[in-house]
């Protein structure tokens, strides 16, 4: 395994380049997200600006974990662009999550356009302290 880093979040090697596909460190995500690693757990934080919570829908599937929001495409005959940066377009996200998190005790919030969830290491991978007999 790659030495990059400390966890496989997505696919077993998935870190190697000399694989078929695009290693996760070059790849080009179409959603903005930020996915870090503390000593709390694993985190995803998924830019979701001008969506409120009920938008968007959170779905755990086994090991993997989808982040979805459909938009209904909406034509405005009453607007001449100059200019268009705003993306406003459906996504649908999906990751496969490594056995030393658990998901079922995942919890997610949103605040200021930022959807944040948190997925807690699973007990048997939490740090063990051995005492010295």
């Amino acid at each position: 395994m790659s030495t990059l880093f400390p966890y496989d979040l997505l696919f077993r090697d998935f870190f190697k380049s000399d694989l078929d596909f695009q290693p996760a460190t070059q790849a080009k995500f179409t959603h903005p997200v930020d996915i870090f690693e503390t000593d709390k757990g694993l985190h995803f934080e998924v830019a979701c600006t001008g969506l409120s919570k009920e938008d968007i829908e959170l779905n755990i599937e086994g090991d993997i974990l989808k982040i979805s929001y459909n938009k209904e495409a909406k034509e405005y005959e009453d607007r001449n662009y100059i200019h268009k940066g705003i993306a406003q377009r459906s996504f649908n996200l999906g990751y496969k999550i490594a056995s030393k998190f658990d998901l079922s005790k995942a919890d997610a919030m949103m605040e200021n356009g930022l959807l944040a969830i948190r997925i807690p290491y699973a007990d048997e991978a939490k740090p063990k302290v051995l005492k010295i007999k």
